[in-house]
């Protein structure tokens, strides 16, 4: 889906920028099913209160230097990025990719105490918050499959819990109204549900093609969720 700025909105509207952010989508294989570690958000948060998330957050300045990635890890998540903002430009297309790419082992260290190695993410999903929404995000996903001996935990502040829930169960209870996504959220694990396991998942050929919602989208999808609660 893709949108124009200014579509659908005044002429005088000013359209925020979309910052820079990273979300992993940490995956296990359990016998029912798969699993993905997730955070409820506290009611308060000025963005996704109260929603069901991965762990993620906005790429930070120090995300820009700082690490040595193999070249050619670079350049294959550069070429999986390519039709995205970080992309666009041959010549900054690596080094951007390791920008972000640092930005998300960041995030999980930060919110789930896990140190995950470069290798054992994979580019996945390009989501632009639509221009009428007054913060905006260009959100870069990785599924990853920590290793089997580390374990995740609920250590930030922007959630009150943080946990391992089985997909299916996710979605069943979004649509009961016992939880609450945004759309990326919503579609990812839709699509990722019908893997069946990480491995299916890791070896799937899954492009990225950068999703820009048009004006209104997240209300009316928030709405109608919220129609059935």
């Amino acid at each position: 889906m893709t949108d124009q700025p200014g579509s659908g909105l005044p002429d005088n509207a000013v359209v925020p920028d979309a910052r820079l952010a990273a979300s992993v989508i940490l995956l296990r294989d359990t016998p029912s099913g798969l699993e993905a570690f997730v955070q409820h958000r506290v009611s308060t948060m000025d963005f996704a209160a109260g929603m069901v998330v991965f762990p993620g957050g906005r790429v930070d300045p120090a995300d820009h230097s700082g690490w040595d990635y193999a070249p050619e890890l670079l350049h294959r998540h550069a070429a999986d990025w390519q039709a995205s903002s970080i992309g666009a430009d041959p010549q900054d297309a690596a080094r951007n990719a390791g920008t972000v790419l640092t930005a998300a082992i960041r995030e999980v260290r930060e919110e789930a105490g896990l140190s995950i190695d470069a290798s054992d993410l994979r580019p996945w999903a390009n989501w632009i918050t639509p221009i009428d929404m007054p913060k905006r995000f260009d959100t870069f996903f990785y599924v990853a499959k920590p290793s089997a001996d580390l374990a995740p935990h609920h250590q930030t502040t922007e959630a009150w819990q943080s946990l391992w829930m089985p997909v299916a169960g996710i979605l069943a209870s979004e649509a009961e109204g016992t939880l609450k996504l945004m759309p990326p959220t919503y579609y990812l694990l839709k699509e990722i549900a019908e893997y069946g396991t990480v491995d299916a998942v890791w070896s799937a050929d899954h492009p990225v093609v950068p999703v820009l919602a048009p004006v209104g989208s997240l209300t009316a999808f928030l709405k109608e969720r919220e129609s059935r609660r």
